[in-house]
């Protein structure tokens, strides 16, 4: 996660002047705090809901139900840090150097965490579907898999977290990393690692396309598919925001044409606007859990009408 500054330099033909970005600080202190406390609260009932139908109502011995549940408690974490940087865009950083480092750690453990749990997720419809006759279920590999996911999410994000600190100037305070060659490093690593995980993610659901349409199997066709739509969500509302999140880095490293100021705001408002796309996935995924799933739906709909005739044999 980055910050604003409200100036930056011009290019070298108006190295005396500042291109000022008060009309972007402002749009943005507006909009994302307003769209950001929308995103908590739908974060929050969904992902609530969905470990309730996990706990309550489903058997987490299955694969498919564990990876759902490791997958809504890393957009938990995500969605926990959401309210400390909507403050930030009112206030300035008004938390302290551990609050700025602990937010940054729930940002990209939650980020890292839920890259690699739906690229488990991909692996384990791939070998249902291209190896059904495989004993995959039975590896190890598996079972041990979200505890080695969080340990590898954990120590990512605590890399970031740790090169963080408080920052001020005359008329902020900031939340930022220590210098720009460290935050333009976490930047080109967060990116390598999107797009990596993403090209094999591809790789597998062209192999799987290829073996659903030699089978005629309704179920195989549903198992993939709830994969599938969280994928292409996570895809789509990640893309956009790293694409940004790279030119904003030439930006700070004063890379020319970016160094313009015109460039350079046109740039930092299509970073907002990414990032409120990209930020919105963990309050979007809950629905695909709830409404695309057959069970979640009958959870839904049957436990509501068990309780209202609970209640009327009561009275």
């Amino acid at each position: 996660m980055t910050d604003e500054n409200t100036t930056y330099d011009y290019d070298e033909d108006y190295e005396d002047q500042l291109c000022r970005k008060d009309d972007v600080v402002k749009l943005g202190s507006i909009i994302i705090p307003l769209f950001f406390s929308i995103v908590v609260v739908m974060s929050c009932i969904g992902n609530v809901l969905v470990l309730i139908i996990l706990a309550l109502y489903e058997s987490l011995k299955s694969l498919t139900n564990v990876f759902i549940l490791n997958l809504a408690l890393s957009d938990l974490l995500f969605t926990f840090g959401l309210p400390f940087w909507a403050s930030y865009f009112i206030h300035g950083w008004t938390f302290g150097e551990i609050g700025c480092k602990a937010v940054k750690f729930l940002f990209y453990v939650g980020f890292y965490s839920s890259v690699l749990f739906l690229t488990l997720m991909t692996i384990q419809r791939y070998m249902a579907v291209v190896h059904p006759l495989s004993d995959w279920e039975k590896c190890r590999c598996f079972s041990v898999a979200p505890y080695i996911i969080w340990m590898m999410s954990g120590t990512a994000a605590l890399v970031g977290a740790l090169q963080s600190k408080v920052m001020k100037d005359l008329n902020n305070t900031y939340c930022e990393y220590e210098s720009i060659p460290v935050k333009s490093g976490i930047a080109y690593f967060q990116n390598a690692f999107f797009f990596a995980a993403f090209i094999f993610v591809g790789f597998c659901y062209r192999r799987m396309c290829l073996a659903i349409t030699k089978s005629h199997s309704r179920d195989t066709h549903r198992t993939v598919r709830l994969t599938f739509l969280i994928a292409l969500l996570l895809f789509f509302s990640w893309t956009p925001y790293n694409i940004a999140m790279f030119l904003r880095s030439l930006t700070d490293q004063n890379i020319y044409p970016f160094t313009i100021c015109e460039v350079s705001k046109t740039v930092d408002y299509a970073y907002y606007v990414c990032r409120l796309i990209a930020f919105s996935h963990c309050s979007v995924n809950p629905a695909f859990f709830i409404f695309d799933d057959a069970n979640f739906c009958k959870h839904l709909r049957i436990r509501p009408r068990k309780i209202i005739s609970n209640n009327d044999v009561y009275e």
